[in-house]
């Protein structure tokens, strides 16, 4: 067998004493609906976003695709939002399909900040591909025997499946320049194993996402706005599963219709083993965004003990599209839109 092939077969002895941990995006304020239920409706207007990440190429692909489309009903302070996930594990080997709903309820609890509270219950569906795979009854000693179909029990019982129920939930807390989330994912610990019941069990994934939003000219609020906005924005991520934990540090500069970030992944001062350092990596990323159209493109430098891995690609997209109620002359917005970045 390829090292690839190697390496997979590997993953799939060792899933049942492994924690599994869910994809992660660089992008992450690109991926709303995926980082907490209670921004589904957050663009105040029907919108449509697109995710694509291919990590770790050189090694053995873990790509991940995601499309989410929420919208906001004024006249109930709610958003509603549906999320489909695909996430491919090992060159396709283990692949996960997810299909989520979110509800969100917003509240005005001052003249210039609002709440927002989100729910998500989603169908998950996972299998295991043995296609392609050898196994030790299809060599001899002069090697792989072409044309051969393996006795392997495991590969003639067919591919192992499992399917089950995930609930998530969420809370924000904004204003015009500042934001604070929190998120709970897989509240229920769902057993996504494939072998034995109960002892696959996924551990909540706890997560903390905050920003500022800091005009440098454009929309200032000061009677002096120009055409193009003028922003700089720190922010972080994080976020722990079972016994591992991760902060995301990084910032964008907006300079419309351009923006451009940078961020950090690893937590330098702590160590799982005494060999290991928690640095994973560096990542730059460059976005643009003309009226209601953003799209953006991040590539990861890996500065773990991995090596060369081939740091990981990361392609996001999303359009807004005119809100029904908009076209109504008379109609007065009560809502503001959060300030996070749109990359």
């Amino acid at each position: 067998m390829s090292k690839k092939y190697i390496l997979v077969v590997l993953a799939l002895v060792f899933s049942q004493l492994a924690f599994a941990q869910d994809p992660q995006f660089t992008q992450f304020y690109a991926a709303p609906l995926y980082l907490n239920p209670a921004f589904a409706g957050s663009a105040l207007a029907p919108r449509i976003t697109a995710n694509y990440r291919n990590q770790w190429p050189a090694i053995t692909n873990y790509v991940t695709t995601m499309v989410g489309l929420d919208h906001y009903f004024d006249r109930f302070n709610s958003g509603v939002g549906l999320l489909i996930q695909n996430d491919n594990q090992g060159q396709g080997r283990i692949q996960s399909t997810e299909i989520g709903l979110q509800y969100s309820y917003q509240l005005q609890v001052s003249e210039s900040s609002f709440v927002r509270f989100g729910l998500q219950g989603s169908y998950v569906n996972r299998n295991i591909n043995y296609f392609g795979l050898t196994t030790g009854d299809q060599f001899t000693d002069q090697g792989f025997i072409s044309g051969s179909v393996s006795a392997d029990p495991a590969l003639l019982a067919g591919s192992p499946k499992n399917k089950y129920l995930d609930f998530s939930t969420g809370a924000l807390v904004y204003s015009d320049w500042y934001w604070v989330g929190v998120s709970a994912h897989h509240i229920n610990r769902p057993d996504q194993g494939f072998f034995v019941s109960g002892q696959d069990r996924l551990p909540i994934k706890g997560s903390l996402q905050a920003g500022l939003r800091i005009p440098l000219a454009g929309y200032t609020g000061l009677a002096d706005e120009q055409d193009r906005e003028i922003s700089f924005s720190p922010v972080i991520m994080y976020k722990f599963q079972g016994k591992y934990d991760q902060l995301d540090l990084g910032a964008y500069l907006t300079y419309s219709p351009l923006t451009v970030g940078a961020y950090y992944r690893g937590i330098p001062f702590k160590k799982y083993e005494q060999t290991i350092n928690n640095h994973d990596a560096v990542a730059l990323l460059a976005g643009w965004r003309m009226d209601k159209f953003s799209i953006g493109y991040s590539y990861d430098f890996t500065v773990s003990t991995l090596g060369n891995s081939g740091g990981s690609h990361e392609l996001s997209l999303s359009y807004i599209f005119e809100k029904p109620e908009g076209r109504r002359s008379g109609v007065r917005r009560r809502d503001k839109k959060l300030p996070c970045p749109k990359f």
